[in-house]
């Protein structure tokens, strides 16, 4: 696995479906908000990977118990040890269910867009990833565009992929989208934006 992750972090060597089962047979009892948030700085802060995805077990399964005020949790998650593999779970599983929940945090995300900490770019493009006919497509298009002209392959890839996601609700806004950005679009956010269609 760590050479998969480009030797980015160091792994106990523990294969994922024995840790699921592991976080399983752990039984913990159900957190309040400042519990879980605690549970989940100290487990961060552990140098092996196995480690912060016991965290974002604990996050995906209890992220409907967090306030808004959360949100600061989370970014310091997506700063931290950052990578795709967090980065994608905190955006789709943590981040968009706090914004579902708590509109008001749509604002951070036009902050995160912009900001120049990729990591939180691309948690902002995918945070709706699951959001089906709950896509604000409006928001998703406008964020695709900010970072278009981006050169990094895991901004270029993430617009892609959220694309491709809401393709599943609306083919014909993404067709259009890709149409209408033809030539400024990456030619892999493009394909990933298209490949199912």
């Amino acid at each position: 696995m760590a050479a998969y992750m480009r030797d980015q972090f160091p792994f106990l060597g523990i294969p994922s479906p024995r840790l699921k089962a592991l976080v399983r047979s752990a039984a913990f009892p159900k957190p309040t908000e400042a519990s879980l948030r605690a549970q989940v700085m100290e487990l961060w802060e552990l140098p092996e990977r196995e480690f912060q995805y016991v965290a974002l077990t604990q996050l995906r399964e209890h992220a409907n118990l967090c306030g808004p005020g959360f949100i600061d949790v989370t970014r310091h998650l997506v700063v931290t040890k950052s990578w795709w593999d967090t980065v994608d779970e905190l955006a789709a599983h943590v981040v968009g269910v706090l914004v579902q929940n708590h509109p008001q945090l749509v604002a951070t995300m036009d902050h995160w867009i912009d900001d120049e900490n990729m990591w939180l770019a691309r948690t902002a493009i995918l945070h709706q990833n699951r959001y089906k006919t709950l896509t604000d497509s409006e928001r998703l298009f406008r964020y695709c565009e900010k970072q278009m002209a981006h050169k990094d392959f895991f901004i270029r890839k993430a617009i892609g992929w959220a694309l491709r996601e809401y393709a599943y609700t609306d083919p014909e806004a993404v067709r259009a989208f890709v149409r209408a950005n033809e030539g400024t679009l990456s030619g892999l956010s493009k394909r990933e934006a298209l490949k199912n269609l």
